[in-house]
């Protein structure tokens, strides 16, 4: 194998979640992941007004090594990519490496270092982009599966989110003009115009209820008790979407991890490299060890009550 593809496989290990035995793979995830954490904190703490004089060359400074070790990173991702089947699937090197760089997870690797390496090409104010460095805190996603689960929960299930935000903005014009027609003319600040008026409908459609804008006439008090009872209701839909979809995700995962439990077993046992590899999987799909030490009970269960079913003396076929 040439040298330079031994080294591109070896720096996608590293990058990659790291496996049991990979020490190095293991410590540049726990670099990189105390680099993001040590910028979430900058981000928040940089805005203290007594440490904004004081340190705030200091903040500039880490705010671009950061940048510079994230944008290498990216440089080193986009490299490797290749070595993942997910995005190889038999295109070529350059094809595969457009998709991953048109892929979610790498246009926020991208947003996390670009603006800061701007305001160094760039001779402009480019302050405002400095608060695009929060976009760093989703790049945990990679080290944390619960993480990336909430992730693909929401892309599978994006089009039936956006039918209930659909319906609820629908809603909420429908709200803010019925309360603006009725309240405009004993509240001409409060509800000066629909779009002042989308305010009220959209704490009242949530439920949360701030209080600072009222319906104080009686026909508005009661075309407001409608809105809120539909709101209860139309609130609670995505938090429905999302938890059936997290149930019917950690089913798959489940799934997937029973059939690697079953192919392990063919054999009849599980092998220290087996169990091993069980392992990194099970931390992969998000199933924690005690979950996976069940499935491999129930699995070892099934295959020892199917074992002792008796046998035809004929055909030697299975008895139910």
């Amino acid at each position: 194998m040439p040298l330079a593809i031994t080294r591109r496989r070896r720096i996608y290990h590293l990058l990659e979640v790291a496996h049991e035995n990979d020490y190095a793979s293991k410590f540049v995830d726990i670099l990189l992941i105390i680099l993001i954490v040590l910028n979430v904190i900058a981000v928040v703490i940089e805005t203290l007004p007594s440490l904004q004089g004081r340190y705030e060359q200091t903040f500039l400074i880490f705010d671009y090594f950061s940048a510079i070790i994230f944008a290498i990173e990216y440089g080193f991702r986009v490299w490797v990519c290749v070595e993942d089947t997910s995005f190889r699937r038999g295109l070529t090197d350059k094809r595969a490496r457009l998709k991953y760089i048109l892929s979610p997870m790498a246009i926020i690797d991208l947003v996390a270092f670009l603006p800061s390496l701007l305001q160094i090409v760039v001779d402009a104010d480019l302050r405002f982009l400095r608060i695009l460095r929060l976009l760093r805190m989703f790049k945990l996603t990679r080290y944390s599966a619960s993480m990336e689960m909430v992730l693909n929960v929401v892309r599978k299930e994006k089009n039936a989110f956006l039918a209930a935000f659909f319906v609820l903005m629908v809603l909420m014009v429908i709200a803010a003009s019925g309360m603006y027609h009725v309240e405009h003319e004993v509240q001409p600040e409060a509800f000066a115009s629909i779009p002042h008026a989308m305010w009220w409908a959209m704490v009242t459609l949530t439920t949360v209820g701030y209080g600072d804008v009222a319906p104080i006439t009686a026909v508005g008090k009661i075309f407001g008790g409608f809105i809120i009872i539909g709101g209860v209701g139309l609130v609670a839909l995505p938090a429905g979407i999302m938890a059936s979809a997290f149930a019917e995700e950690m089913r798959i995962r489940r799934q997937s991890l029973n059939f690697n439990i079953d192919t392990a077993l063919e054999d009849g046992i599980i092998d220290e490299d087996e169990m091993r590899e069980l392992k990194v999987r099970a931390i992969e799909l998000g199933v924690n060890e005690h979950e996976m030490d069940e499935l491999i009970k129930l699995a070892v269960d099934a295959r020892v009550k199917t074992s002792e079913q008796p046998k035809c003396p004929h055909c030697g076929e299975k008895l139910a």
